[in-house]
């Protein structure tokens, strides 16, 4: 009987992991509804003051998404203002979800990324991950690859999708 041999790790193969650049920190959803009128109507001296008297520390180092769970209009101003109070505190802030947050993360993270290193190799990007990896971010990172990988995969070694393959 003849030894088995693991070809996926003896092959030039690489793993691209995007999990790998998350960056750290908490990820907070601030829903403003509790600081309008019934949840729906915006009155400023009202607002102004429960954002007076709310606890911003609470935000330090994270990531603030701001959202309105209702169907309020909700003037441009007012989230502008509750940034002037999460800056000194959060570490990123935008109006949105969170997909939406991580999207924003991920965004500036492809785009610095070195690849010089995956020139002209085969690479999986890894499918799996335990952590809310955006779905854009996989959208970017295949582009950025394809411009220097000899062949760009998702998924694992043992069942990649082929994406790309330079001729």
């Amino acid at each position: 009987m003849s030894e088995i041999v693991n070809r996926v790790a003896q092959s030039a193969l690489v793993t691209f992991n995007l999990e790998d650049y998350y960056p750290k920190g908490e990820r907070i959803l601030l829903d403003i509804k509790e600081w309008l009128y019934e949840g729906l109507i915006l009155r400023e001296k009202e607002f102004r003051a429960a954002i007076s008297n709310h606890d911003w520390e609470q935000y330090s180092d994270a990531y603030v998404a701001l959202t309105c769970s209702t169907d309020a209009i909700v003037p441009g101003w007012a989230y502008m203002l509750i940034a002037t109070q999460l800056q000194p505190y959060a570490k990123n802030m935008l109006i949105g979800d969170l997909e939406q947050l991580e999207t924003s993360l991920y965004q500036p993270i492809i785009e610095s990324l070195d690849l010089s290193e995956y020139k002209d190799r085969p690479v999986i990007i890894k499918g799996c991950s335990n952590k809310p990896v955006p779905p854009n971010a996989y959208l970017w990172i295949t582009s950025k690859m394809q411009t220097v990988a000899k062949s760009v995969m998702y998924g694992e070694a043992c069942s990649s999708v082929p994406l790309f393959k330079r001729r």
